[in-house]
């Protein structure tokens, strides 16, 4: 029994999708006759990625199973307001992109961990090159192997199955991890990050175009005989909108008719709270993320591409979220649907439905054959493309940052790029032979890795943002912050058990920025400087003001919501959708800018190993101007719509 509904022609479509991705990652890789790769080469692709290319790189490195299954699953259960990962992480895009990009593609950074060696000292670098390759081969290479090729296997109806090979056992999801494992390592071990990055140009077609597919298919079959995505997506929102305890449409949380979403989405602090940390931290200081901009061909290629990729983050709720709420209506509202009743398609029940088969389950019954494949090969895109990053970052992180520092100061580029392939390819053995262990036992994996990042971008943020942009952040206050960072994201946890993450996150942001600003003032070892020129003072002095006033007023009617409570009803609102807690965390964001903007311009001392920076690098040339004022349009639109 055929219970994917797969044809011969869509397995003939996986196929070829997989040799193209293969002889292209191999094919775009070759160095010219006589020329040897240099570690430039491998670990940026020489410095040759146009802005197109970075963005789609970003996206695709970005975008695997979570997205098309968690993110659809979610927009199934909860509705639009999952989409407020990608919304903002569309905004996150610019300020990393204007702020933060320039800087280390001016001091020429390879990788994350270096940047803080040379910053700050040596022992901060180490321990954050070991703890960034933990990450990558135990949490991030497992995850989304294993969400991958569970989602694979659900599509393609074989969940639970396996073969037998030589007298073993294998499950059929371990056969998917170990494939996606081959697709990925092979080009992406030889080619190193030009394979990836240009291959990356592909899968993001097919993962946007595949999604988009399946998604046009739902909301066809929404809108009945009339037909059309438009009409599609009218009898969604008229159907919910009908609802009074309804809320899929809408993108800002009310605790009171969602409470079980709120502890995810908490209203408005996805707007100006801790989701802010989360993106800023994952765009700005991800090895496998901020090495496709690292390695455009100059600032100004780097800079559109984020931008572009900002554009593209846009879609993707379009491609997950609107297809998962397409299904919670035909399961849960049939009758709404024009011809509904005659259509001859067979409903699972409501009760027993699980949110996260609501992708694969649209796939297996509303895309015709031959577009089967098409979607398929969009999620393996998504997946393959992922993992490639990893593979290349893992290995850049090892070879830069603890073999040529620690191993052979004197390695040559043949001996960087032997080491960093050979790193590529445990990473990858390790990984396959961990997943099961780690995750084979959890249901909710996608879930438990948000958490786990909840403990550590609060840190990253403080220690990272504040190395690049303040003269006098100190070695001394980064060790310390680095080390409180997880116990204060603990305690918090322990303490408030039932605070939905993101307002944790907030606090514990506010906490370590107040530490590490206190140890920084103390610290004996700053050294004499001269002021900036007096237009640079007036600059930063006028916008440390501005944003002064703004943190003010942000704390004092945080403070008046909270202290009023359930006054009336428009406190209530506020309350309900979490607006102080919210607030108290961009408290945080504003003083983080007014201690450095004020501390630039009128501190008379500065760290040894502090970032020299120009107001000029932060200038953008009219083009980054009105794509950044296009996407801030778009998200307002969408927020005003959609509230």
């Amino acid at each position: 029994m055929n219970i994917s509904g797969f044809a011969t022609i869509d397995y003939i479509i996986v196929a070829v999708y997989i040799a193209i991705l293969i002889f292209l990652g191999l094919f775009l890789s070759r160095t010219k006759k006589g020329h040897e790769k240099t570690a430039n080469d491998y670990f940026l692709a020489g410095n040759t990625l146009t802005w197109w290319a970075v963005g789609a790189s970003l996206i695709a490195a970005n975008i695997s199973a979570e997205q098309f299954i968690g993110m659809s699953g979610s927009g199934y259960k909860i509705g639009l307001s999952i989409a407020a990962y990608e919304l903002m992480a569309a905004a996150a895009l610019l300020v990393v992109a204007k702020f933060l990009l320039p800087i280390m593609i001016e001091r020429k950074i390879f990788t994350i961990p270096q940047f803080l060696r040379e910053r700050y000292n040596q022992g901060v670098g180490i321990s954050f090159s070991i703890f960034w390759l933990f990450l990558y081969v135990f949490v991030n290479l497992t995850s989304v192997s294993w969400l991958g090729a569970l989602a694979l296997e659900e599509i393609l109806g074989l969940t639970g199955m396996s073969i037998s090979f030589l007298g073993f056992e294998i499950s059929i999801r371990m056969l998917i991890v170990l494939i996606l494992f081959v697709i990925a390592g092979v080009y992406s071990i030889y080619g190193g990050l030009a394979s990836v990055a240009w291959t990356d140009v592909m899968q993001v077609t097919f993962l946007i175009g595949g999604g988009l597919v399946t998604a046009f298919f739902a909301l066809d079959f929404v809108a009945g005989s009339d037909g059309g995505i438009g009409r599609g997506f009218m009898v969604l929102f008229d159907t919910l909108k009908e609802l009074p305890e309804d809320s899929h449409f809408n993108l800002v949380v009310d605790s009171s008719v969602s409470p079980e979403s709120f502890k995810d989405l908490p209203g408005i602090a996805v707007l100006v709270g801790g989701l802010w940390l989360t993106n800023l931290g994952y765009w700005g200081f991800n090895q496998y993320i901020i090495q496709k901009g690292l390695a455009a061909k100059n600032i100004n290629e780097a800079k559109k591409g984020l931008v572009f990729a900002a554009f593209l983050k846009i879609l993707v709720p379009f491609v997950v979220v609107i297809p998962g709420i397409a299904a919670f209506v035909i399961i849960n509202h049939p009758e709404a649907i024009p011809g509904m009743m005659e259509g001859g398609i067979s409903l699972p029940a409501a009760d027993g439905f699980i949110a996260d088969q609501a992708y694969p389950w649209l796939v297996r019954t509303f895309t015709p054959v031959g577009i089967k494949g098409l979607t398929f090969a969009a999620l393996l895109a998504a997946i393959v493309s992922s993992l490639a990053s990893m593979f290349n970052s893992t290995s850049t992180i090892f070879t830069m940052d603890i073999y040529k520092q620690h191993i052979n100061k004197n390695a040559s580029d043949k001996q960087l790029v032997h080491v960093g392939r050979i790193v590529a390819f445990v990473s990858l053995v390790v990984a396959l032979f961990t997943v099961q262990p780690l995750l084979g036992g959890l249901d909710q994996a996608f879930q438990y890795i948000q958490e786990y990042s909840g403990f550590i971008y609060p840190g990253i943020v403080v220690v990272f943002g504040l190395g690049l942009l303040w003269k006098r952040a100190s070695g001394r206050a980064a060790v310390w912050t680095s080390i409180a960072t997880i116990p204060a994201g603990i305690f918090f946890k322990v303490v408030f058990p039932d605070m939905p993450f993101q307002f944790r996150m907030g606090y514990v942001f506010v906490v370590l920025l107040v530490l590490f600003i206190a140890l920084t003032y103390t610290d004996k070892k700053a050294r004499p400087t001269a002021l900036p020129p007096a237009e640079d003072i007036k600059a930063m002095m006028q916008w440390s003001n501005i944003i002064g006033v703004i943190g003010i007023i942000s704390l004092l009617s945080a403070l008046v919501v909270h202290i009023a409570g359930d006054a009336n009803s428009t406190f209530e609102y506020l309350n309900n959708i979490g607006y102080a807690p919210a607030f108290y965390c961009f408290t945080g964001f504003m003083l983080f800018i007014t201690v450095f903007l004020r501390s630039n311009a009128k501190d008379t001392v500065e760290d040894p190993k502090k970032v020299a920076i120009t107001l000029d690098l932060f200038k953008t040339d009219r083009g980054f101007a009105l794509g950044s004022i296009g996407i801030i349009a778009i998200l307002a639109f969408l927020y005003i719509v959609f509230w």
